[in-house]
């Protein structure tokens, strides 16, 4: 059997510290559950799991996020949930799984989701808080150490050593960083975004509320000078804070069935899932897994690179697509046509369901047909999924 996608939903970012910093992760990610429901109009009952992305398992987003965000929406408690950790690829994996649920046909409708609260939560709060009490690192056990010898594993480093090693300067890189706000802006000013943004409610300063709907991290006055002149994150390097992802919150989410799930609702598929792979590569460069992965994924489906009509290369620093870019021979044009996370940011756990929903509809609001997504993943990973929209 295939799997397909009916509906694809995500709320529009919010900066730490921003506009949904009031939002609880199970509620937020409850919200999309729901509108995922809406939008098929399906009996919520026939959902038979929830499969959802969460890197900071841990506080608010502990205890198992998925099943509290299905006992914070209107789906029944007879709906399970499980919570996914494969790094920024989380919710990605989610798709993967949920896709693999419904091709089996074990069950006929699931919904694969993601979601993090990077206010709420900080990114690498769990590791602080262990390391603080004494209670030890992930990678410090005896086995990775001889593997791995004195190597202090880290995104940043890996981002630095992708951008030497494909030789990739500041301005280079600070171009793509400007590209994407500018790609972001020109998107959310025309509504693209609108179908798939789910309108959640903000509390304002002065304690009034609105439907939060525009992407927080967008830079609608970004200029390439403004870009050029932030600080590097290390001395020596060539990366700024305009040209990694940025810090966000959000969740988001796509419902998966199979031939019975499209009959049992009534409703017409928005995308096919065409392929799916992942791989395992360097842990210490960490970043650069997408290219092998890309690379695979199309030889295994039988595709060449410039049958793919949209990518999606999640800008968690500006060295990874363009590095992805310099060693598929993919057309720039093509990428990441609506932004990225430079611009529109990157909530970790969410951010697989995020980038698929923004590339189904945007196949769709071009009348085109395959889109290919790729994500780098902490510890060297690389998920990519292939789709055909209808």
């Amino acid at each position: 059997m295939d799997a397909y996608i009916v509906a694809a939903a995500r709320t529009a970012g919010g900066r730490r510290g921003g506009r949904l910093t009031g939002w609880h992760p199970a509620d937020l990610a409850g919200q999309v559950l729901d509108a995922l429901v809406d939008r098929t109009g399906a009996d919520p009952a026939l959902v038979e799991d929830v499969i959802m992305g969460c890197v900071s398992q841990f506080a608010q987003q502990s205890g198992n996020v998925a099943r509290n965000a299905v006992l914070s929406s209107k789906l029944p408690e007879s709906v399970p949930g499980t919570s996914v950790d494969r790094q920024c690829g989380s919710s990605q994996q989610a798709l993967h799984f949920a896709a693999a649920t419904v091709m089996s046909g074990q069950m006929d409708v699931v919904i694969a989701a993601g979601v993090e609260s990077m206010t709420r939560v900080p990114m690498g709060m769990a590791g602080k808080l262990a390391h603080e009490a004494n209670l030890g690192s992930p990678f410090g056990g005896p086995g990775m150490r001889a593997r791995y010898p004195g190597v202090q594993f880290s995104q940043f480093t890996g981002a630095e050593m992708l951008a030497a090693k494909h030789d990739l300067s500041k301005d280079t890189l600070d171009a793509f960083g400007f590209a994407s706000q500018q790609k972001a802006a020109a998107a959310a000013k025309a509504g693209a975004f609108d179908a798939e943004i789910v309108a959640v409610e903000v509390e304002l300063p002065d304690g009034s509320r609105e439907p939060h709907t525009v992407d927080e991290g967008i830079r609608f006055d970004a200029t390439l000078e403004g870009v050029k002149g932030v600080k590097l994150i290390s001395e020596g390097g060539r990366l700024t804070a305009a040209t990694s992802s940025q810090i966000a919150d959000g969740a988001s989410g796509v419902m998966v069935v199979n031939e019975r799930g499209l009959k049992a609702l009534g409703v017409q598929p928005l995308a096919r899932i065409h392929h799916m792979t992942v791989v395992g590569e360097d842990p210490v460069i960490m970043l650069e897994a997408p290219i092998g992965a890309t690379k695979k994924a199309l030889q295994r489906a039988g595709m060449r690179v410039d049958d793919i009509d949209l990518f999606e290369v999640n800008e968690a620093f500006a060295s990874v697509p363009l590095a992805w870019l310099k060693e598929t021979d993919a057309d720039p044009a093509r990428l990441n046509v609506n932004g990225g996370a430079i611009a529109l940011g990157h909530p970790l756990g969410a951010s697989g369901t995020k980038l698929m929903t923004t590339l189904v509809h945007a196949l769709r609001a071009r009348g085109k047909k395959w889109g290919l997504q790729t994500m780098c993943e902490g510890g060297g990973l690389a998920n990519v999924t292939i789709v055909e929209a209808f």
